[in-house]
Parts: C-alpha cells; structure tokens; sequence
C-alpha cells in the first residue's frame, strides 16, 4: 500500500441551500397568518417593500424578472420602467356586502348571569353575594367553591348564600349554579315539571345504568316496566349536563378561517382562485425606485441596490408560492373529481406522493403547499390535509377512510331502533357494496364517530 500526498480532480453535484432557497421553503410552509407577520417583519427592515394598495398600468413579467436576477442587472436601469408586476390580479372586488363582519360579540356567560341578576335582586347586600356566587362558576355552568366558603370570604350567613344561590339556578340557562351533575339534571327536571319520584330515583342511584343502557337491571330493582324506565331514560338525556358551554368565556375570541383557496364551478369547469388576502400583493417603493434614478453617493446607492434585491427575490418568492398551491390544488380537484360533484361518501384514498408526482414536485413540498391552507367549496370548507386519507381498495378504484365513515354513519341513522347493527353485520353490509373490511375497522370508525356500540343505541 503506497502512502504519499498528490493532487485529483473530483466532480460531485450537491444541493446548496442558499438563503433564497431557504426563504423559498419557509414562505411555501407558512400558512395566512404566519405568512403576514413575515411580511410585515420583512417590511420594517425593508423600506423598499410596501403593500400593494392601487392598481397600476403597466406589468412586467416575473420570469424576466428572475433571469436577470440571475445576471448582474443594473438596478438603476430596470427601476426606470419598473411599474408593477405580472402577477397582479385583475380580479374586481365585489361591492357585495359580507354580512359576517356585521356579527355582534356573544355576550359571555357570567354577562348574561350578571344581567339577570340586575333584573331580579335589587337589595345591594343581595346583589353582592349574587355576584360573588356568580364570579366562581366556571365555564361549564358549575359552582366551584362550596358555599361555606363563600360565606366566610363575604363574611354572610351559610343560609343567606344558599337563598341566593336558589335564585340564580332559576336563571337562563337552567341547571346554572349547580355543584354536581345530579343537582343541574334536577334543576332542569323542576323548571319542566318531570321531577316525580322515579326520575328522581334514577338520577341519584343509576346515571351509569343510563349512559351504559343497562335498562333491564334499572327496571328490575325499581320494580318498574322496561317502557316506563325507557321513557324516563329518553328524558334524562334531553337535559344538559354542562349548561355553561353555550357562551363564550370572557377571554375567548371568534375566530375565523380565511380560506386561501376557493374553488368555483362556472360552466360546468372548476375555477381555482388564489385568495389574495391570504397572501398580499407586494410593490416597491416608489420614492426608493426614483432614488435609483437620480445621482446619490455610492453608499445610499448600494444600500437601495442590495434592499431592491431582496425584495425582488422576496416577491418572485411570494408568486412561486402561489403557483404552488394552485397546482396543488388543481392536481386535487382532478383527483378528488367525484367528492366535489357527489359528496363525502365519494372520497378516495390519495397519498402526497399520487399528487407529488403528478405535479412532478417532491412529496416535501406538497406537504408544505397543504400544511395549514384551506379551500372553501360549494361543499364547504376544508383543509387541504383533508383530501389525502387511506382507504380501503376496490374494484371502482377505492373508498377513502371518510367516505367510509359516512357509509357507516347513513347504516346506523337507518337501522331499526329495537335491533340496531353490531360491527360485524355493518362489516357484512359493506362487503356487499364490494368494500372490505374487518369488524375491528369498523368498530374504530365508529368509535371515532363518537356513535356508541349497538347495545347501548338499543331500544326497548
């Protein structure tokens, strides 16, 4: 073996992630609202860029753009006869109204109490102890603290608490104020006049009998017909168990998804609209472009020179982004044909791999174009992560996990109420429809429906 020191030549081909690249990735990955606090950030360290507020006249195309980018430019030259950019759109705002900006705050929980209680005591002392009841129930509706303490933090009697406390439970909405899930069922049983003594009964001694549908064993030791504990069982489950969850807390915020996409269907073809609220039109400066023009000392002139660069790469960033996820999204409007013309039960298995190659993309950046984006539908709107789901395969091509579950779904609506389907009849039923699949798999289907098993949906 001979060692010595010599010279060799070595070709080797490498990605290089330069830090245009990098930003390319970050922005494609961002979702609306991470996407305009880069912005935003970017426009603080970066006086040249400014949001597009105005339609101008004239355009350049980006793709000239980016090949001079790739030359040395004169800046100073390409400035002149800048105006715009290609990818403006031309879409003309609709001067029709959206009424969801109209939509008044919900009034919170402990407002609505605190409302009422204005309404109803007048007494100072009174009302104090109201709203010393009502600042400890928590957003289910529920008393959390005892009353012994809340008498001995206002310094009041444990019966003049209790009195008040009586008085709010028959406020909006009922079972308000209670301290355990028995007392809010009767509460709610007392304002509808259904408290009679076997109701009673059975929500002291039996609620886990009720939620289980152990109806035979509740008859049995009360010694009451199967219809009769049917129907008391139908009542107790038409109360509200958490009569707070229908307000918003004080610290909650609506909020709003804005889709980025939206698909419409105009003479029979699917139009796929880039929302550009989602991503906002980008344009130079005006006063830093004239700059380029005029004679300034060799500093300013490098600083604009070097601000303009980035913010040309910034903009040809902002359009490969959008270019991305419309083919993304078109590829999935090809693929997923039958699901926007029929519905969830049309869904079929799609992998980003299928889409990826289909675009000839990498699988990495579809995930990144479907990582927080959403399309609004004439179905809808849903995430793009909702399209690509596994299934099951079969000789029409397959049936996604989605469409399965409202396949199941439709079975269970429909079954007869005393003899409602096991898993495994539900797995048969499939198997007829050319779908294969095990009881197991249904039975995790459904339990991610939140649908109970068959002998708990069953009627007596």
């Amino acid at each position: 073996m001979r060692l010595g020191f010599d010279l060799s030549l070595q070709q080797t081909q490498k990605l290089v992630m330069t830090p245009e690249l990098r930003q390319a990735i970050k922005l494609l990955q961002f979702n609306s609202i991470e996407l305009r606090e880069y912005l935003d950030a970017e426009m603080e360290i970066n006086p040249l860029i400014e949001m597009e507020i105005k339609n101008n006249k004239e355009n350049i195309d980006i793709d000239k753009i980016s090949d001079k980018m790739e030359n040395d430019i004169d800046w100073k030259e390409y400035a002149n006869q800048y105006d715009d950019i290609s990818y403006r759109s031309s879409y003309i705002k609709s001067k029709e109204y959206n009424y969801e900006n109209f939509i008044s705050k919900e009034r919170s929980l402990k407002k609505h109490l605190l409302f009422q209680l204005d309404l109803t005591i007048f007494n100072k002392n009174d009302k104090s102890i109201g709203k010393q009841i009502i600042e400890n129930i928590n957003n289910n509706g529920y008393l959390s603290i005892s009353i012994e303490d809340i008498a001995s933090e206002i310094n009041v009697s444990k019966d003049k608490v209790q009195n008040i406390l009586e008085i709010i439970q028959t406020f909006d909405p009922l079972g308000i104020g209670a301290r355990d899930l028995k007392e809010c069922l009767k509460i709610q049983l007392r304002a509808k006049n259904y408290d009679s003594s076997d109701i009673l009964s059975i929500i002291d001694n039996y609620l886990e009998d009720v939620a289980s549908n152990r109806l035979n064993k509740i008859a049995k030791d009360l010694n009451l017909g199967i219809k009769r504990v049917q129907g008391i069982c139908d009542i107790i489950k038409t109360l509200e168990p958490k009569p707070g969850r229908g307000f918003p807390s004080d610290d909650e915020e609506t909020k709003y998804v804005t889709p980025d996409v939206i698909l419409e269907k105009i003479d029979g073809e699917y139009v796929i609209i880039i929302n550009d609220i989602t991503a906002p039109r980008l344009s130079i400066n005006s006063f830093y472009k004239n700059m380029l023009s005029t004679q300034v000392n060799n500093d300013i002139s490098k600083f604009i020179n070097n601000k303009l660069n980035s913010a040309m790469w910034l903009i040809k960033s902002i359009e490969q982004r959008r270019m991305t996820i419309y083919k993304v999204v078109n590829a999935i409007v090809k693929f997923q044909s039958d699901f926007f013309e029929k519905g969830h039960k049309f869904l079929k298995p799609l992998t980003l791999k299928e889409i990826a190659d289909d675009i000839d993309m990498h699988e990495s950046t579809v995930s990144r174009a479907t990582n927080g984006k959403y399309i609004q539908t004439a179905r809808g709107m849903f995430e793009l992560k909702y399209f690509f789901s596994s299934g099951i395969n079969t000789e029409e091509g397959g049936v996604a996990s989605t469409g399965i579950k409202s396949m199941i779904k439709d079975l269970i609506d429909k079954e007869h109420s005393k003899k409602p389907l096991s898993d495994q009849k539900i797995a048969d039923i499939l198997k007829k429809k050319n779908i294969k699949i095990s009881r197991r798999t249904v039975a995790k289907y459904r339990d991610e429906l939140n649908i109970p098993s068959s002998s708990k949906r069953r009627r007596y």
